[in-house]
């Protein structure tokens, strides 16, 4: 068994030369940096992430059965945007979307296939690129919004008076910083003080900047995905000491935050934006065709509207867009796109809730992961998600980590006794 314990669990692998899987290390890092820096097009991401396709399928990434059914899905989705769509296509910004949505289903499956292969390296790289981009743009939101730049770096950083960083949108840069803020949380929580100093850090700039961003969906789900992914932690520690440092760091962290926030909130640039934000009673969100009133409208037309109404056209029945994943996918989709989106969603979120507690080295990985994107998916009931990178990256990547722990647990099952 002790040969077993130290192979890579994931699906089997043909076995790569050294020089080409460290070009797929570093193609891993580059993805998840250049996925924090989206206010230009074509992104880093987008060319990153170009660049990791086409070295991976040349280098042998292979397309395997389990995959299938989110093959499926993902390419019924797009059908139901496209057809919805036909009678607008000769409109750039409809083609733009449309063509936007086919990418980010192969970005899905992209990821999907290649971290069900070697998947604790891969992973691993791809968590620190996702951390040193979200502190690239923490920081430039943050350096922005207290005009530590010239004039024309707080316009590119900051947004009505929010940071926004490196992104396009305050709010999407609040909610891509959730995953990187729970590596980090993770860190500190697990660690010696030593060595979780410069996490503790990282995680008060990503903190910080999610603050400034003043997303109150982010806000909410930097504090529900934590405590969400320390409950997990501690219901799936095998030790004692572990789940007592869990509790103490997870209160002393909950405690420093709170008073960090006092000071903070004495600022009255800040604290003045901060009450504004929070109110649970905005105008956008009331009356018949506030955001809740849209909700249910809009779900009464898709009701008797097979094909949809087409991307991008909410709008010119109501006064703002969907600000609901769900009900977007049946305006833009028809019933198609409205019946198979729900659907990739919430299978996603079953068969994660069954891995939680499947021991596999990634583990504690794959908690923050799984904490992030349920966040995500429960944001999307409120917010469109449906072109956010980070949103189908996180989904690639559960389905890989779905499908290397069942090659874990197969592999366990099938080794030698000895």
């Amino acid at each position: 068994m002790a040969s077993v314990a130290a192979t890579d669990y994931a699906l089997p692998a043909a076995a790569t030369p050294p020089g080409i899987a460290a070009i797929q290390r570093a193609l891993m890092w580059a993805v998840g940096a250049g996925g924090a820096i989206v206010f230009i097009e074509p992104s880093p991401y987008e060319l990153m992430t170009l660049a990791s396709v086409v070295f991976f399928f040349a280098t042998g990434l292979r397309m395997r059965p389990v995959f299938i059914p989110l093959l499926i899905l993902l390419f019924l989705l797009n059908i139901g945007y496209t057809i919805a769509a036909a009678y607008l296509i000769d409109k750039q910004e409809i083609l733009n979307w449309i063509l936007t949505s086919w990418y980010m289903a192969i970005t899905a499956l992209f990821f999907a296939m290649v971290l069900s292969e070697n998947t604790e390296e891969r992973l691993e790289y791809l968590r620190r690129g996702l951390i040193f981009g979200a502190l690239i743009a923490s920081l430039a939101g943050i350096a922005g919004y207290f005009r530590l730049v010239p004039s024309a770096g707080y316009d590119l950083f900051t947004l009505y008076s929010r940071a926004r960083g490196t992104f396009k949108d305050p709010n999407v840069l609040g909610a891509y910083l959730i995953l990187p803020a729970m590596f980090l949380l993770q860190s500190v929580v697990t660690q010696s003080l030593r060595k979780s100093f410069w996490s503790a850090v990282g995680l008060g700039i990503l903190s910080l900047a999610v603050l400034l961003a003043f997303s109150r969906a982010s806000w909410g789900q930097l504090i529900g995905c934590s405590a969400f992914m320390l409950s997990l932690m501690y219901v799936t520690s095998p030790s004692q000491a572990q789940r007592r440092r869990i509790v103490t760091v997870a209160i002393a962290a909950a405690v420093l935050a709170v008073l960090l926030l006092l000071v903070l909130l004495s600022f009255d640039s800040i604290g003045g934006l901060f009450k504004e934000r929070a109110s649970l009673h905005q105008s956008y969100d009331s009356g018949r065709f506030g955001r809740f009133g849209r909700h249910a409208l809009g779900f009464q037309m898709a009701l008797e509207l097979p094909l949809g109404i087409g991307p991008l056209q909410f709008t010119k029945f109501f006064p703002e867009d969907t600000h609901n994943s769900f009900l977007n996918a049946f305006m833009s989709g028809g019933w198609i796109a409205g019946i198979c989106f729900p659907a990739l969603v919430f299978i996603t979120v079953i068969m994660g809730f069954k891995l939680i507690f499947v021991r596999v080295p990634w583990q504690r990985t794959y908690l923050a992961i799984f904490a992030a994107f349920f966040g995500t998916v429960c944001e999307a009931f409120i917010i469109d998600v449906d072109h956010w990178r980070h949103f189908w990256m996180m989904l690639g990547i559960m389905w890989a980590m779905i499908a290397a722990a069942h090659a874990y647990a197969y592999r366990i099952r099938a080794a030698p006794a000895s």
